[in-house]
């Protein structure tokens, strides 16, 4: 379980993730990342009813949470991160997940340091 310091929980983070941050697709997830200010990074899932019904749903959310817990570590102080599932999350393995998932932070990681390197 992610810590409650860890979670993101307002409506407006959610946004700000999605409207401003940069975006790494895959086939089972897309990852949102924005940063803004330098406290700890904050992470908040959605799992949308296209993806099954509230018992996969909310199994497809605790495989993705305890995933991230595990990859918090790698997101920059500030970092506001929302992973959405998209519906083959449903029948996903969760090393297919773990995958996944990595590949769309190491993307979105690595675009955010060329666009970085770019600014200075």
């Amino acid at each position: 379980m992610l810590s409650r310091e860890s979670r993101m929980r307002r409506g407006e983070e959610f946004q700000a993730a999605i409207k401003r941050g940069k975006r790494a697709g895959r086939p089972t997830l897309v990852v949102h990342l924005v940063i803004s200010g330098d406290e700890t990074p904050r992470v908040g899932f959605v799992v949308s009813k296209a993806v099954g019904g509230a018992v996969i749903r909310n199994k497809v959310k605790r495989r993705l949470r305890h995933l991230m817990r595990e990859r918090l570590e790698r997101l920059p102080r500030g970092s506001l991160l929302v992973v959405r599932a998209n519906p083959p999350a449903a029948s996903a393995r969760s090393e297919q997940l773990a995958a996944e998932l990595d590949l769309a932070l190491d993307r979105i990681l690595r675009r955010r340091e060329s666009s970085m390197d770019g600014q200075r």
